[in-house]
């Protein structure tokens, strides 16, 4: 084995959103004890989901499963408007852990709506974010997954079109779906910068630092998480492999034949404790040193809701 020293991409790992959406649960089980009901997976993490089964967190995708007057919290992922509407008929108490930016493009897309905009919606189809963004209106929001999508789309008009993303997607992601937009609607409003996530953004721009750099990339993140499987394919776009794992047990090691240096970071839902458990595996097939890279440090900070404090 060859393997002398692992790279580790700054930022990685928890942004904001996923540290308050899991700080969220935590503390409405604190205050108000388990079962505490979750809809859908808080984030998309393996890890952070049974840690919070173990600590009485019971994850459910229909409403219907929570019984009357429970404590119910919304995914990091945000819901549709139908969603909403449902839990607070069936009169549970509701702790909301969309994170911050995706309201802000529901907020966006409320407000346009009002002025008679239509939308384009770049993202995946099925994934609960583009689910719960589309929720927020019962017509004229479109979604296009790439550049053949475009020709399918058909507004009742193009006059008042706008632009809205899945956040998890970044700049890049999106640049060429927003180019041929912009070709087919010469009109069409583009997407607030803010809107995409200051977090997938960061973690993408380390990988390209990573990429000239190293012979390998893992990154540690579980397979439904959108931004977690852009960093690995983005790694191999740029001509270095890049695998994706849950955690160490999932590492290979024919992987690491004839590779000196790896590089190694995670999707913003994925836990630090998985990071330093790749590590040490890593480590157990030679690799000596561990260095640091030079990157953004992430600030932000995101509120939670009122009703939570301990007192």
């Amino acid at each position: 084995m060859t393997v002398n020293e692992i790279l580790l991409a700054e930022p990685r790992g928890f942004c904001a959103g996923v540290d308050r959406a899991i700080e969220i649960v935590e503390k409405a089980l604190a205050k108000f004890g388990r079962p505490i009901y979750v809809r859908h997976e808080i984030v998309h993490n393996t890890y952070v989901v049974n840690d919070l089964k173990a600590k009485g967190a019971i994850f459910i995708e229909e409403l219907s499963d929570v019984p009357p007057g429970a404590t119910l919290v919304f995914s990091a992922h945000g819901v549709s408007k139908a969603v909403q509407k449902e839990a607070e008929q069936r009169g549970f108490q509701i702790f909301d852990a969309t994170c911050p930016l995706v309201t802000k493009v529901h907020v966006e897309v409320a407000k346009l709506s009002k002025e008679g905009y239509e939308f384009i919606m770049i993202g995946h189809k099925g994934h609960p974010e583009v689910e719960g963004t589309m929720g927020q209106l019962s017509e004229g929001i479109h979604l296009v997954e790439d550049i053949e999508d475009i020709a399918r789309v058909s507004p009742k008009q193009t006059a008042k079109l706008a632009v809205v993303t899945q956040t998890t997607l970044s700049v890049d992601d999106t640049a060429e779906i927003s180019i041929a937009l912009k070709a087919r609607f010469p009109h069409i409003r583009e997407p607030k910068h803010q809107d995409i996530c200051y977090a997938t953004q960061n973690r993408q721009d380390a990988i390209k630092v990573l990429t000239g750099q190293v012979d390998l990339i893992i990154v540690v993140g579980s397979p439904t998480s959108s931004n977690s499987n852009r960093l690995a394919e983005l790694s191999r776009k740029r001509g270095v492999p890049g695998y994706m794992v849950d955690d160490a047990s999932e590492l290979q090691d024919e992987w690491f034949s004839g590779v000196q240096r790896v590089g190694l970071t995670a999707g913003a839902s994925a836990p630090e404790i998985l990071v330093q458990q790749v590590i040490e595996r890593i480590k157990a097939l030679g690799a000596t040193s561990v260095r640091k890279m030079d990157g953004i440090e992430e600030t932000v900070k995101f509120p939670l809701p009122k009703g939570l404090k301990i007192e």
